[in-house]
């Protein structure tokens, strides 16, 4: 197969590793346009399904259908029963192992119907990478079998030579070490290299892309051929936005309040939800608006520490807290455990899967709510659109996966910014 594109108003791309569809949304924002999206994961498989879905619907005239759904006067098959066939099976839920290739290669083919792929994109699971996850594992990781999902990635390479394809993943990649010393991202571009791929790669931040988040990752993009300096050139956007904007037109909520069924937002007179995709009208309803209940000794500690930021812009340590607050028997490590997300800051901390277990380190700032953040709350520091549902493998709402897949996901705007440069060279390639 020769690598290409041949239709030049249509760029196809693969997503592997998908999640929720945080980086898939980013490139299809763009203009491309997804042949399929493979996932291990069951909930997230029926995110991406929800959302395509909601794309197909969009196209057609008809999210009257998809507001139906959001407000549970539809199950989940019976929605799923309005949308055709071919736009729900662009959802393949494999774990890509040496075991399932020929079952992905065989569905991917099929879709791809004997047209060419022109871009593959996706990031491995990063906890065998990152440097938190080392620093929790008796043997750092080493030998651990997600090391090496990067060899899975070049059999696509091969069997499908894209012209280009975008790898991302944690700042720990730099430094993460296989058993004999070697580093993984020297071993994995000698590798892609071997598949016919020039690889570059540049550390981002998100918050230099319009994404009010500190969320620094690995972009490493990859172009057939040997030709060198083809990064393509990612204009960076003045952060000119607080955090708080995210948050100031949703209903006011108190711990264990709010619902996971639609809610309208209140009037909004900024700009930066609707510049970066998260809203598309003004008092547009919203989801998984739901905070978590809590104690009322988590409770008092949430009000110190916003308290603190508040007035004195100190970050309370676990020990600074009063004595009867400090029931933790770890008293070395992880002292910054409970963290306000800061209003008056144009960044916040950066949003991870942990927030799944508890919500201690992303506090609300207001402390008239006093709570942590909510699901929707932690989706727009993610600029996830206001309109993305996020599911469950049973069909029944579910907080905890909501947050898991929020905080896997690749920032929404960081994707989009990525997509549309490499979009206009891809254009540029094909004159």
């Amino acid at each position: 197969m020769e690598c290409g594109y041949t239709d030049k108003n249509k760029y196809r791309y693969l997503d592997l590793f998908a999640g929720a569809g945080g980086l898939s949304e980013g490139f299809l924002r763009a203009g491309f346009d997804p042949i399929a999206h493979i996932e291990m994961d069951k909930a997230a498989c029926f995110s991406l399904k929800t959302r395509a879905a909601y794309h197909w619907l969009e196209k057609e005239g008809k999210i009257d259908i998809y507001q139906k759904y959001l407000g549970q006067q539809l199950t989940r098959n019976d929605f799923y029963h309005l949308i055709p066939d071919d736009v729900l099976a662009t959802v393949l839920n494999f774990e890509i192992s040496d075991e399932s290739l020929e079952k992905i290669f065989f569905e991917v083919d099929k879709r791809l119907g004997g047209q060419p792929l022109d871009l593959i994109v996706g990031g491995p699971p990063c906890q065998a990478y990152s440097i938190a996850g080392r620093s929790r594992s008796e043997n750092k990781m080493i030998g651990d079998k997600r090391n090496y999902l990067y060899k899975l990635y070049a059999e696509f390479l091969k069997r499908y030579k894209p012209r280009y394809f975008v790898f991302e993943n944690v700042v720990g990649l730099l430094s993460a070490k296989d058993e004999d010393g070697t580093l993984h991202l020297s071993n994995m571009r000698a590798l892609f290299n071997k598949c016919g791929y020039a690889t570059e790669y540049k550390q981002l931040n998100a918050s230099d892309y319009g994404v009010l988040q500190n969320r620094r990752r690995i972009i490493l993009i990859g172009r057939y051929g040997e030709e060198e300096n083809f990064y393509p050139a990612i204009p960076k956007i003045p952060r000119n936005h607080k955090v708080a904007e995210l948050f100031e037109d949703l209903p006011h909520i108190s711990a264990g309040g709010g619902v996971v069924t639609p809610v309208p937002t209140i009037h909004y007179e900024g700009q930066y939800l609707f510049e970066s995709g998260i809203k598309k009208y003004d008092k547009e309803p919203v989801t998984f608006h739901q905070a978590r209940p809590n104690t009322e000794q988590d409770l008092e500690i949430y009000r110190l520490v916003v308290d603190a930021w508040n007035k004195q812009k100190a970050r309370l340590k676990y020990m600074d807290l009063p004595e009867h607050l400090r029931t933790h028997n770890n008293t070395t490590g992880f002292l910054d455990r409970f963290k306000v997300v800061a209003g008056d800051l144009p960044c916040a901390q950066t949003v991870v899967a942990h927030i799944s277990r508890d919500g201690h380190y992303f506090i609300h700032p207001d402390i008239s709510q006093n709570r942590s953040l909510t699901p929707r709350e932690a989706a727009r520091i993610q600029t996830f659109p206001d309109n993305y549902y996020f599911e469950s493998a049973s069909g029944k709402p579910s907080r905890t996966l909501a947050f898991k897949q929020i905080g896997n996901a690749v920032p929404v705007r960081l994707s989009y910014c990525i997509a549309k440069a490499l979009m206009s060279q891809i254009i540029e390639d094909n004159k």
